[in-house]
């Protein structure tokens, strides 16, 4: 007789991001990756494809959700900005290669 395997769908929680994530919003994505977390989906993906502008808040927002993802066994993968100066802020700070990073939500989903 065959065995039968024990398959489990693998939930990757998406987050949207527009606008400015910034100091005003950086309490609100702790929050929303801290619901995530605790919800049991370790797997995270941030899209910040429309975001227009980033500060060191919301990067320290951010880096926070990928240590507490990695601590639960998961991880934290990012949109890649569109508008430049937000990405700037990446480059600058070198965090552009702290993160993994995609062009799209369904590419970073595809990277699990």
């Amino acid at each position: 007789m065959a065995q039968s395997s024990d398959f489990h769908t693998i939930e990757i929680a998406v987050i949207t991001c527009d606008g400015r994530l910034d100091a005003l919003e950086a309490g609100p994505m702790r929050a929303s990756i801290a619901e995530h977390l605790e919800a049991g989906r370790n797997r995270i993906v941030v899209d910040l494809a429309a975001v227009e502008f980033v500060d060191s808040a919301g990067l320290a927002a951010l880096v926070r959700g990928m240590k507490d993802a990695r601590t639960a066994g998961g991880d934290l993968r990012l949109v890649t900005p569109a508008a430049t100066d937000a990405m700037r802020v990446f480059e600058l700070t070198k965090f552009d290669a702290v993160f993994d990073m995609f062009s799209t939500a369904d590419e970073a989903r595809g990277s699990w």
